[in-house]
């Protein structure tokens, strides 16, 4: 009975707290109208924010626009300004000889400093596809009436990106052919002066006007194909080399250096490069000419009735450099054709050298070169042939600045023939 009572008052209990906890129809009404307010807050912060987005976002285009608009100003006065940062580079590299040689035949020793090569590099990017490059170069000092120096433009093309693997250039150009005629900073070479092959055979530093197609095929193939101006070896008759009555045809003298040029007939080279292995250059360059003289007959060969012809020249050669060891290898060989050359031992002209070499350490390499030559091989009864020992070091007191010493050895066929030994010494850099 007494637990009855208990439960029945713990029941009113409840029923009472619950009845004193329900809110009344005011409290229930002012909370709506609390719920309303805060959902009209809730939108009005919603189109607010909406507003400053779309603020935001005007800004960040606006932003943009001007950015932009930046970047091509900067790219169009980088295109018109010769200093320009990316765009306009100026480089150029130099060499200082000293040469303390003996005539072992004569009295035709060479006691000699010179600076031999100052040069400058000017090129200029007009796009990424589109670019220019020229070199300028002032030869031994001092140039002018009378003077021994001269004053060259040896490279000024426009080269043009067809695609990734293709590109052509126009203008005047160094041509594709040896190993130091289109890279002859004295900074990548061993010894003082450039060998002979290279000068007596391959008449480096050789340069043309024209057109000429590059680019590389698979397996680390590259090619060159080049229509330019040619030689005339009629500017370098010489009747006391070829005999009497009989003008000479050097190579090196026909070079026209694209000073106006006689372009009667054009010259065609083809090179192929293969450098698949690293450190590994193997090439071949033909280059064909259908006349020489280019239609110049000298009077000497006019009044004996002799004809100059066509001219092929070919040079292989490979740069092979594995760790401190270095081998250089070339061979060229020119023929000519026609009776003039051929009376003269001319149609026939050919050297070739090799060169091993060895670096010590990153600043220290050393040397040794065999060279042998023969501008007239076409006539055995003429003592013309040369041979020449280069035995030196290069110390690379930065990477693009060089000391070099070497002492040469030359033997010559002729008895009477200039045959020079003695010391070597030069300073060479670049920069870029």
């Amino acid at each position: 009975m007494k637990f009855k009572r208990t439960l029945i008052a713990a029941s009113l209990l409840a029923a009472g707290t619950v009845a004193n906890a329900a809110p009344s129809n005011e409290e229930l009404w002012q909370m709506m109208q609390d719920m309303q307010q805060q959902m009209k807050d809730v939108q009005m912060q919603n189109q607010q924010l909406k507003a400053e987005n779309a603020d935001l976002k005007g800004k960040v285009e606006e932003t943009e626009q001007a950015v932009e608009a930046v970047v091509v100003a900067t790219e169009e006065a980088a295109s018109s300004s010769l200093f320009s940062s990316g765009r306009t580079s100026i480089g150029g590299y130099g060499e200082l000889h000293y040469n303390n040689l003996d005539d072992n035949n004569g009295d035709n020793d060479l006691d000699r400093l010179d600076f031999h090569r100052f040069v400058l590099f000017f090129s200029h990017e007009f796009t990424d596809d589109l670019r220019f490059w020229s070199e300028f170069e002032l030869e031994h000092s001092v140039a002018g009436e009378g003077k021994e120096g001269e004053v060259e433009l040896e490279q000024a093309y426009i080269e043009y990106d067809i695609n990734d693997q293709n590109r052509v250039k126009g203008g005047v150009f160094l041509m594709p052919v040896g190993i130091i005629n289109e890279t002859h900073e004295p900074d990548t070479f061993y010894g003082v002066e450039r060998n002979p092959i290279e000068n007596k055979i391959i008449p480096s530093t050789w340069w043309e006007a024209g057109a000429m197609f590059s680019g590389n095929i698979a397996n680390g193939f590259a090619y060159d194909l080049a229509v330019t101006s040619g030689l005339d070896v009629s500017k370098s008759a010489d009747s006391t080399d070829a005999g009497e009555g009989v003008s000479s045809f050097k190579i090196r003298d026909g070079r026209q250096k694209v000073a106006n040029a006689q372009a009667n007939d054009l010259a065609y080279t083809g090179r192929l490069k293969w450098t698949a292995i690293p450190g590994v250059e193997l090439a071949a360059t033909v280059q064909y000419q259908e006349d020489i003289t280019q239609g110049n007959t000298h009077k000497d060969n006019a009044d004996l009735g002799l004809d100059s012809g066509g001219a092929t020249l070919f040079e292989t050669h490979a740069v092979i450099q594995q760790g401190a060891f270095g081998l250089r290898a070339l061979y060229a060989q020119w023929d000519l054709e026609g009776d003039a050359p051929k009376v003269a031992g001319y149609d026939e002209q050919t050297g070739w050298y090799i060169e091993p070499s060895y670096k010590i350490n990153k600043n220290l390499g050393v040397f040794a070169r065999y060279s042998a030559w023969d501008n007239q091989a076409g006539m055995s009864s003429i003592e013309s042939e040369f041979e020449q020992f280069d035995l030196g070091v290069n110390w690379w007191i930065h990477k693009n600045v060089v000391l070099k010493l070497d002492y040469q050895f030359q033997d010559a066929e002729s008895d009477t023939a200039t045959e020079r030994e003695g010391l070597n010494l030069g300073l060479g850099y670049q920069f870029y």
